[in-house]
């Protein structure tokens, strides 16, 4: 068997000679050029329309600003976003930061939907279908922490009091999710929350002896502020959502009662909150005191409350084509991983709502016997939903299946066509470009080595 290698190496060399002889003058250059590398500008890529598709074939994990170069925001942003490129760079060579100024890039601001300014977003894998949002995230420290929870675990699991004290004195604010067992939907839907949360560490655990030091019996979320808890959160299967505990949680990065001026209106619009209470007053009031006290005493009440309206679920809500929702059951049945929800948003007094509805009833009967998908509708008069931006009515949402908590806002004709169309539609995209990680991470490592784009050469 030893001979073998002596004995077929001269055929090797032999074809080697052969396939070179047989390349043209043409062919030899064309092998040698090489595509030139895209610019970079303090470790982030300068990408446009000619470039981004090779950008993302060329990068695993790609964090895009999209920005316009004049406003104040955008610059501020900008050199955040660089600086949590520079401290990525060596650490985690397969996670690339890139911008593009869309001032006059319209075909990129129009494919994804860019309304604001600055807007970043997070491609995976080469794909330009449904990137992530990356909402709300400011500082370079924050930026970090966000692309790394979405590419690695999103918490810290903890196994002993010492280690949960030490994340709970480390920072101001600190989560920590307390468990019977780690594997449950209320586990999942906490991983998910901590992914759109950087601001703060997030650690869970479902050690006996760690719940017991805390006084905790059930699996219970508990904001820590100061290294004191804020605020505690019974967590239940299908009760809470991804949006619904962001929201709690970023309650408690403001202050009770916040002075609204340009510095904090940031802050306090990242927060995603439907509804803010505004307390106008002069400070130099002689009653400036007590009423704020007031004020404050009621923000103590209702902060980390959620009151929602909702009628009772009847008994036969789910027995014709059309699922009836209300707020009760709304998160349960919208938000699960193995089925696509279609939903008409309604109020009974809008005639062009009653005009619809028939045709609703058509699209139920339908699909009613596909095991997958779920037709439904809801009195958003009569049921509060804070998932959900609420649209002129009647207005529709796709809920597609799957772990991670996604809506697709229909803005097509009202015929039964073209509902079914985009549903089906719908349907393939998402069984096409399938589901790469159900915890929207990866664990890989990621420094390990690999091609990746570099400044040295220029496009």
């Amino acid at each position: 068997m030893k001979t073998c290698p002596s004995f077929f190496l001269p055929l090797l060399f032999l074809t080697a000679f052969l396939a070179i002889d047989s390349i043209g003058p043409n062919e030899t250059k064309l092998k040698k050029a090489k595509l030139p590398r895209i610019k970079k500008e303090n470790n982030v890529l300068l990408l446009k329309k000619s470039n981004f598709d090779r950008a993302l074939k060329e990068t695993k994990y790609l964090l895009v600003e999209f920005y316009v170069s004049l406003p104040q925001a955008s610059q501020n942003l900008s050199e955040e976003f660089a600086e949590a490129a520079r401290q990525l760079k060596k650490e985690a060579p397969r996670i690339q930061f890139g911008k593009i100024d869309v001032t006059d890039q319209h075909d990129l601001r129009k494919e994804f939907n860019i309304q604001e300014f600055p807007t970043v977003k997070f491609f995976v894998d080469g794909s330009r279908e449904d990137p992530i949002d990356c909402k709300g995230v400011r500082q370079a420290s924050a930026f970090i922490t966000w692309v790394k929870r979405r590419t690695g675990p999103s918490t810290v699991l903890i196994n002993s009091t010492d280690q949960a004290e030490a994340m709970i004195n480390a920072d101001n604010l600190a989560v920590i999710g307390f468990f019977k067992e780690l594997r449950n939907n209320s586990m999942e839907v906490f991983c998910e929350t901590a992914k759109d949360v950087p601001e703060m560490p997030f650690g869970m655990t479902s050690r006996e002896d760690v719940c017991a030091n805390y006084g905790i019996q059930k699996n219970t979320l508990v904001v820590f502020k100061k290294g004191k808890p804020v605020h505690n959160e019974v967590l239940e299967d299908d009760r809470q959502n991804k949006l619904d505990l962001t929201r709690l949680i970023k309650t408690f990065t403001l202050d009770l009662v916040t002075e609204y001026n340009l510095e904090t209106s940031v802050k306090i619009f990242d927060v995603p909150v439907e509804n803010h209470i505004l307390l106008f007053i002069p400070t130099n009031s002689k009653t400036f005191n007590v009423t704020y006290e007031n004020y404050k005493s009621a923000a103590m009440e209702f902060r980390g409350k959620i009151h929602l309206s909702s009628e009772e679920i009847t008994e036969d809500w789910d027995k014709m084509p059309v699922k009836v929702l209300v707020g009760k059951n709304f998160n349960r049945i919208v938000f699960n991983k193995t089925m696509t929800v279609f939903v008409m948003f309604y109020a009974p007094w809008s005639h062009d709502c009653r005009k619809l509805l028939p045709i609703w009833d058509e699209l139920g009967e339908k699909y009613q016997n596909r095991k997958d998908i779920i037709i439904a509708k809801i009195d958003v008069t009569a049921n509060d939903i804070l998932s959900v931006v609420l649209d002129r009515y009647p207005f529709f949402r796709l809920f597609p299946a799957g772990a991670d908590y996604q809506e697709v806002a229909y803005a097509g004709e009202h015929t039964l066509a073209a509902f079914s169309e985009f549903l089906e539609e719908q349907i393939k995209t998402k069984a096409e470009t399938g589901e790469k990680d159900p915890s929207g991470g990866s664990k890989e490592d990621l420094s390990q080595k690999e091609t990746v784009i570099t400044e040295k050469e220029e496009l």
